[in-house]
């Protein structure tokens, strides 16, 4: 599958891969301070999500493969490799099953277990989206809003909209095959998966999504792992602390 990326700068090639119902986009202001750093930055749509290649099949198995293809259709060589939270997951399979290829991996807010499916509102409200006829944004606001109240995450949301026609909005993301898959999105590590290089796990101090309970699991598949808290910010780490963020990667870079 040929995975949508946008390339910014030059040098070692770093690698970003978004969350569930996520895109590239929403690592653009970082990707730009990685690049000026020196990095050639690819943000990358995971399959179903974004520009990216619609796909039945939706497990971490083939979004690992896809990073794999992405990585030798662009001939790249000593990978850093980021995500968060899904793709968090993704970037953990993808380093246990292709080793060689990945240098350093960064891993934000999200630790091998198992997590119980909780998109389901988000989910019933995007298809309400999908289904309604909608001429702007703020419409389409004002029907997930009966399903979503945060205002971020809707606009989070809402950055999957594009005009499909003159006058009708819709969705860039799979959004049927990523409902009928949820229960993968939740799935952990393979027992057996391991990565022993170096290894960031990025905590938002205001999410629980990794608690002091996981550090004995993640060193197990990670034996390399060091675990970051980044004061001031939630799940969304690199959103809600910038600074925080890529300071603690660039230091461990």
């Amino acid at each position: 599958m040929k995975l949508h990326s946008n390339i910014l700068g030059e040098g070692q090639p770093l690698l970003i891969l978004h969350g569930f119902l996520g895109m590239s986009d929403n690592w653009k202001t970082l990707g730009n301070d990685f690049a000026e750093a020196g990095y050639q930055v690819h943000l990358i749509d995971q399959r179903n999500h974004g520009r990216s290649p619609h796909s039945e099949a939706f497990n971490y198995t083939e979004l690992a493969k896809d990073i794999q293809e992405y990585i030798q259709q662009h001939s790249l060589k000593n990978v850093i490799l980021i995500g968060h939270s899904m793709g968090g997951k993704a970037a953990m399979t993808a380093a246990a099953l292709f080793p060689n290829l990945i240098e350093k991996l960064v891993v934000v807010d999200i630790a091998p277990k198992y997590y119980p499916p909780h998109h389901q509102d988000i989910l019933k409200g995007l298809k309400a989206v999908d289904e309604a006829t909608l001429e702007s944004r703020g419409e389409a606001d004002e029907v997930l809003s009966q399903y979503v109240s945060q205002k971020a995450v809707r606009m989070f949301l809402l950055k999957n909209l594009y005009w499909k026609e003159k006058n009708r909005l819709g969705l860039r993301l799979n959004l049927e095959v990523l409902t009928r898959e949820i229960e993968k999105v939740g799935e952990a590590l393979p027992e057996d998966y391991v990565y022993s290089k170096p290894t960031l796990f990025i905590k938002g101090e205001r999410s629980n999504y990794i608690t002091s309970e996981d550090k004995g699991l993640i060193e197990k598949h990670f034996p390399e792992a060091k675990i970051s808290v980044i004061p001031r910010a939630g799940h969304w780490v690199h959103a809600e602390n910038k600074k925080g963020f890529y300071d603690e990667v660039m230091q461990f870079l």
